[in-house]
């Protein structure tokens, strides 16, 4: 089974009883947005090879033949110590694994959806693409 399948059948194989609703305790999260313990050595270089593409893209030939490109991609990723940080980016940094695939010339097109790559431990490549 894929991961998606694995994660849908571990949520709903045995559906939690009801239960009497009580409050749930707040807790302090971090709030310096980073890491609370050193990951800068080498046993940590996979958060780092998390990369998060918020990809938005459209294009069209407008009325006087013009075409119309528009790319807010923005590129998410980790620093050493696990800051995370949001730069500029663009459709043609994004991986060949992501689902999109501008047509030749200016034809009309829309993409828009968040796709995530990383490396693991090993150095095995994965990834995930939501659209919406």
């Amino acid at each position: 089974m894929s991961p998606m399948e694995r994660l849908y059948d571990i949520t709903f194989r045995d559906p939690p009883e009801p239960q009497e609703s009580t409050p749930i305790p707040l807790v302090h999260v971090q709030a310096d947005e980073q890491a609370d313990i050193d990951i800068s050595g080498g046993a940590f270089d996979f958060v780092r090879s998390i990369r998060v593409y918020h990809i938005q893209y459209r294009q069209h030939e407008n009325r006087d033949g013009d075409c119309n490109r528009s790319d807010s991609t923005r590129l998410g990723s980790y620093g050493v110590q696990g800051d995370y940080r949001w730069t500029r980016s663009t459709v043609g940094q994004v991986p060949t694994a992501s689902g999109l695939s501008i047509p030749n010339g200016c034809g009309s097109y829309f993409y828009r959806s968040v796709f995530v790559d990383w490396r693991d431990h090993a150095g095995n490549y994965g990834s995930e693409e939501v659209r919406y």
